[in-house]
């Protein structure tokens, strides 16, 4: 796999959020991250190349409308919108490309305990993967 480990490596995801933020300063503003992605292109001997990517990601009450007025910006298809939970926890996500550079939405909100039974195998704090349970 190859891959950029220098600061040089970010300079397009840096170059993809000063676009998408001056595009759309009027929106909610995202917890903004940045990490290496698998890209669907390949090197000259055949091996994956990883790229740096950029995630936005909306907490608070407000999640669920930011998500939203960014995925409608971005023009991000609902269809490929993904839902995923863990016991009350559960998050939106839709993955795009902005100015070339791999960008995930997501919102993240709780969903209502009225009748929620605890999984016992996920404590508190404890890292989930994709789809919901315990990494």
């Amino acid at each position: 796999m190859t891959t950029n480990h220098t600061a040089s490596g970010l300079i397009n995801a840096a170059g993809a959020l000063m676009a998408a933020l001056s595009a759309h300063a009027d929106l909610p503003a995202p917890r903004v991250t940045s990490e290496q992605v698998v890209s669907a292109e390949r090197d000259a001997s055949g091996d994956l190349i990883l790229t740096w990517g950029l995630g936005f990601g909306f907490h608070r009450d407000t999640a669920l409308s930011d998500f939203e007025q960014w995925r409608q910006a971005l023009v991000v298809d609902p269809a490929t919108v993904d839902h995923g939970s863990t016991g009350p926890h559960a998050w939106l996500s839709a993955a795009t490309t902005y100015a070339g550079v791999p960008l995930t939405l997501t919102g993240y909100y709780t969903l209502a305990l009225r009748n929620h039974v605890r999984d016992p195998h996920v404590e508190p704090g404890m890292p989930v993967g994709k789809g919901g349970g315990a990494k």
